[in-house]
């Protein structure tokens, strides 16, 4: 597990992290959303122990990582801009990492490179920001950590980079002891492998929650309702987040499990009731605005 306990990192005059403290738990997908400038690539780098928190700590699996081999050992970051030797090919930061990390699995990292059409051979210097982009998530598959840290890591990539990516992203978590920590501008990139979602905004975490959570707790309706007053009844009853009327079809989000919620539905006797899938975006935007927060100027 990861413990980060009131954290705070100062940079001159801006505050990037203001007291965050949360737990990340093991054997799941950790998705960090947040617009650009909140602190999301400030916050990894003081998880991976490359910046030292100006108060507070982090432990890895109950080992504090600023400076301490035992507890980097477990993890591998991927920021944003990763670094590569100057003239380097993949083989040789394959060669580099198997170094620093004993359980590094070299056939799988040259199995991976032919697979997404990859030269291991070729200078870095070559590659696209999207090879580049691949070779860095690929090392840090291979490299056999318990925690991969990643910084914007589906940026650069094409759809079908992407889907390949999340592919790896899943095989991993079901072959291993693997947590995965994501941090996104995006919540569209990783709503499909997520597991547990928070949403970091000046300097603190905003909103955390599990997904599936979520997903049981609220849902969006269609229906049609003739009675008028059955209509407003409905509402009255229902804990709506959000409703949008197209003529007599009425588009209702609310919190509540499907179960109840139908039944308060067919309760009013409609001519159309379906319930209807929700993203990830609109349950963010639906519990934020609860909380008081307009999400879509935070992240959008």
């Amino acid at each position: 597990m990861i413990e980060v306990k009131n954290v705070h990192k100062r940079f001159e005059k801006i505050e990037a992290l203001k007291g965050m403290s949360k737990e990340i738990r093991e054997a799941a997908v950790f998705a960090l959303e947040g617009s650009n400038a909140e602190g999301k690539s400030t916050f990894l780098r003081i998880l991976s122990g490359v910046l030292r928190p100006d108060e507070g700590e982090v432990l890895i699996d109950g080992i504090p990582v600023y400076e301490r081999i035992e507890a980097k050992e477990k993890l591998f970051f991927i920021p944003d801009d990763q670094y590569f030797f100057p003239n380097s090919c993949p083989k040789d930061m394959m060669e580099y990492y198997s170094i620093l990390y004993s359980g590094f699995d070299r056939r799988k990292f040259l199995e991976y490179m032919q697979r997404f059409g990859l030269d291991p051979g070729r200078k870095l210097s070559t590659f696209s920001k999207g090879m580049k982009r691949q070779v860095s998530v690929l090392l840090g598959f291979c490299a056999g950590t318990k925690y991969l840290l990643c910084d914007e890591t589906f940026d650069g990539l094409d759809p079908v980079m992407r889907q390949a990516v999340k592919s790896i992203f899943v095989s991993e978590i079901m072959g291993r002891e693997f947590t995965p920590i994501i941090a996104s501008h995006n919540l569209r990139e990783l709503e499909d492998i997520c597991d547990h979602v928070g949403l970091l905004h000046q300097g603190g975490i905003l909103f955390s929650k599990d997904l599936e959570e979520m997903k049981h707790n609220i849902q969006k309706i269609q229906c049609v309702i003739p009675d008028t007053a059955l209509e407003e009844q409905l509402l009255k009853e229902l804990d709506v987040l959000q409703c949008v009327r197209s003529g007599s079809l009425l588009t209702i989000t609310a919190r509540g499990t499907k179960i109840e919620i139908m039944e308060r539905v067919e309760d009013k006797q409609p001519l159309f009731c379906e319930i209807l899938p929700l993203t990830l975006e609109e349950i963010f935007i639906s519990e934020t605005e609860v909380a008081g927060y307009d999400i879509k100027h935070l992240i959008f």
